[in-house]
């Protein structure tokens, strides 16, 4: 997968997320592979979160996930969510 080799991509997730989500955080807090959602999410993001997140991404990407399986798939961490939207 390429997407999680991409550095700038990632980044942008992240700000993505913080903005979106409205985290007070800086992306650097933010690891590739922490839990994005969940109780063991350092984040504490909910399903909220991830409809805005959604959004935004389909406004940016222009990707559109609509089964919500897939969605928690996705967006497991950045490194998920990076590969799925570069996938080779």
């Amino acid at each position: 997968m390429r997407g999680s080799l991409d550095a700038k991509l990632k980044m942008d997730l992240k700000k993505l997320i913080i903005e979106e989500c409205d985290i007070t955080a800086i992306p650097e807090d933010i690891g590739d592979d922490d839990l994005l959602f969940g109780s063991e999410s350092r984040l504490g993001l909910d399903s909220i979160d991830a409809l805005q997140i959604s959004i935004a991404i389909q406004n940016k990407f222009n990707i559109i996930i609509t089964d919500s399986k897939e969605t928690r798939r996705v967006m497991r961490s950045i490194n998920t969510f990076a590969d799925f939207l570069q996938p080779e």
